[in-house]
């Protein structure tokens, strides 16, 4: 099987409420790039929500979704976590993180109840948001000269290549991200730059 070209993941933000018995279920759905962006998020509900008795969540973080991790927060093990990252990999998602803050009403759930809970508070807000595909990339870090820029330019616009980051003097430096499905016929016509020096990253 070849490697796919393309992952699913989400592009907006979203919240859902859940409730059983008296407990408040807010689940809330994040597109994330990186572990210290999944932080960012859980900081910031925890500052939002201070009086929740449970911040729960889980994320799959890269293309390939071999990043991956669930917390329970203090709930029975296994009851909070695991259905969440249930939600995100039956609509094989990645680059996408769920949090559930959880008010306790006052009566116990057990833990079918807390399963049941947790799944269907993802399920929720994952429905709220559209699944987006985009491509995967291949890193590239050029060196070129400013009399060069509008060439460079044209071929990241024309293939529908990011950009990450970029230096603008009179050396520049430009870090892009090329679909991998297009990959040959960037890197054709990069080449064919004279004095553009190209890094794979």
């Amino acid at each position: 099987m070849s490697e796919p070209d393309y992952y699913q993941t989400i592009d907006k933000t979203a919240f859902a409420e859940y409730k059983d018995r008296g407990s408040k279920f807010i689940a809330y759905a994040f597109p994330v790039l990186s572990v210290d962006d999944f932080k960012q998020c859980v900081l910031r509900l925890k500052k939002e929500h201070p009086k929740a008795n449970h911040h729960c969540f889980a994320y799959r973080l890269g293309w390939d979704g071999n990043t991956f991790r669930v917390s329970d927060d203090g709930e029975p093990s296994g009851t909070a976590g695991r259905p969440i990252l249930g939600q995100i990999d039956s609509k094989a998602l990645t680059n996408t993180a769920v949090i559930v803050v959880r008010y306790f009403g006052g009566t116990l759930l057990g833990v079918p109840g807390l399963i049941q809970a947790y799944k269907s508070a993802a399920a929720m807000v994952l429905q709220l948001v559209p699944v987006v595909q985009k491509p995967i990339e291949v890193m590239f870090e050029l060196q070129f000269d400013y009399t060069l820029m509008n060439e460079v330019m044209m071929i990241v616009k024309q293939y529908g290549c990011s950009v990450a980051a970029q230096e603008m003097q009179l050396f520049c430096l430009l870090k892009i991200g090329v679909p991998k499905a297009r990959l040959q016929e960037v890197m054709y016509k990069l080449e064919e730059i004279h004095s553009l020096t190209i890094h794979t990253l």
